[in-house]
């Protein structure tokens, strides 16, 4: 076996690893941005109370959460190339079973899958690969930059997807999906094949993933930004599930043919294709933001920042009456601080803690995050059919990220001294 030490770090910002991996993320996360938009075929197919396809997507983020430690040590271990080729696989035999599921609980098992398959493909992973391998200097922009690529999936995939569902079959929609991982695998030669080495240097490198891990959960200020991860999760997963399902229902009621015409859309479908891309198409400018801010300011007062008026967006949406014009100003503000957490909860824990085990580490603080998607999909459709409307759902995102604002600020932001050191 041969000895692998750790290379320079690269001064140059746009890599093989970054732009491959942008570019697995965009079109991964392209596909898992739509699949709210399967939400009211499916439920008008079979006939299900949206708490069935609610609980689906929301043990999707579940899974999503669980595995994504598992699939980052396993990066950090095997190599990220052999890492991102099984999580791609599991992910594609979960969408084609979706095609051919005709029960509530095939659907749920399968999410379970799809999920799995999103933790070994996405962003834990690539983070990971791509923190380690950019220099101190680049290293948060490029993070923003791999994390904006999710966002530019999400700009075209979610619009393109949701005009197929007009055309044909949901179940064929799903062979699409399939499709598209499949030129994502194409670009699997460029990602990084290699175990992640140590890294010289580091400020928290060095000893075992294992001291890594229980150093990390001793930590007052990792278990912080664990809580504080859980509001964003919630957030996104509610509106990435019930978004489109929610225009649909609140501008139905609002002349939507006169209101829809006067904004240039064909029908309230299709607003809720564009007002996922929105989000996309404003998160791109809003992580770019982020990461660079993060190289210059503390990333838990940005952290904070952005919780605050994820709140105020959120309060007002729901105060200010519905029309299609204030969906799509919504859809731009809260798209600008929508993975602006990413770059910076990522690098904050980088920083702290070092390189070495960057991707498990953030893997573990993901985890709280995809707790809160779970919730935020599942309560959304539960909430749904017992009340007639998503209104409860969006003052509880409100009161979380409040709580998320304030526990980031007493984070230490310093690094820890090396494992070998204090040891």
């Amino acid at each position: 076996m041969s000895t692998q030490t750790a290379p320079a770090r690269a001064d140059r910002l746009f890599t093989p690893m970054l732009v491959s991996g942008a570019v697995i993320l965009a079109l991964g996360f392209g596909v898992r941005a739509a699949f709210g938009l399967f939400q009211i075929p499916i439920e008008s197919t079979f006939g299900w109370p949206r708490a069935e396809y609610s609980l689906a997507i929301a043990l999707q983020n579940l899974a999503w959460g669980a595995a994504q430690p598992a699939f980052a040590a396993m990066a950090e271990k095997y190599g990220t190339r052999r890492t991102l080729a099984l999580g791609m696989a599991i992910y594609a035999v979960g969408l084609l079973g979706s095609a051919w599921a005709t029960t509530p609980a095939g659907h749920q098992l399968l999410n379970v899958l799809i999920g799995f398959g999103i933790a070994g493909s996405g962003l834990g992973v690539i983070l990971g690969a791509v923190g380690r391998e950019a220099s101190d200097a680049n290293r948060s922009l490029a993070l923003g930059i791999v994390t904006s690529a999710a966002s530019v999936g999400q700009l075209v995939l979610p619009p393109i997807l949701g005009m197929l569902l007009t055309g044909m079959a949901w179940e064929d929609v799903f062979l699409v999906c399939v499709a598209i991982l499949g030129a994502a695998a194409l670009l699997l030669p460029l990602t990084t094949g290699a175990p992640a080495p140590a890294v010289p240097g580091a400020p928290a490198d060095g000893g075992s993933l294992g001291q890594a891990v229980k150093r990390a959960m001793t930590d007052p200020s990792f278990i912080l930004i664990f809580l504080g991860f859980f509001s964003c999760g919630y957030q996104l997963g509610f509106i990435t599930a019930h978004f489109p399902a929610f225009i649909t229902e609140a501008c139905a009621a609002v002349d939507p043919a006169g209101l829809l015409a006067s904004v240039g859309i064909s029908s309230t479908a299709a607003l809720g294709g564009w007002a996922l891309a929105l989000i996309g198409a404003a998160n791109i400018g809003g992580t770019l933001l982020a990461g660079r801010l993060g190289g210059v300011f503390p990333k838990r007062w940005l952290l904070t920042v952005i919780y605050l008026l994820r709140a105020a967006v959120c309060a007002a949406f729901i105060v200010i009456p519905m029309t299609p014009a204030t969906v799509l100003f919504f859809s731009v503000a809260m798209g600008s601080l929508w993975l602006a957490t990413v770059p910076l909860t990522a690098g904050l824990v980088g920083f702290i803690h070092g390189m070495r085990y960057m991707g498990t580490l953030y893997g573990i603080v993901f985890f709280s995050h995809q707790v809160g998607g779970f919730l935020g999909v599942w309560l959304g459709g539960a909430l749904h059919d017992r009340f007639g409307d998503y209104n409860a759902v969006w003052w509880i995102g409100v009161a979380i990220s409040l709580f998320s604002a304030a526990v980031h600020i007493p984070v230490r932001e310093k690094p820890l001294p090396a494992l070998g050191a204090a040891a």
